[in-house]
């Protein structure tokens, strides 16, 4: 294989539409995780909260 085969075609600088769109889209992307993290903490506040209570009781 000649080393042409394998060149990587050169990536064209984005227009400040595109920019801004995927941005956007990476702003997105960012909140639904941060959205995720948050409700699996206090998922996991809750369930702490309860077992402690739980076991207060028992005693």
């Amino acid at each position: 294989m000649r080393f042409v085969e394998f060149a990587i075609k050169p990536i064209k600088p984005m227009t400040l539409a595109q920019a801004r769109i995927a941005s956007l889209k990476r702003q997105v992307d960012q909140s639904k995780t941060a959205l995720k993290r948050e409700r699996d903490a206090q998922r996991l506040q809750k369930d702490r909260e309860r077992q402690r209570k739980q076991l207060s009781n028992r005693a």
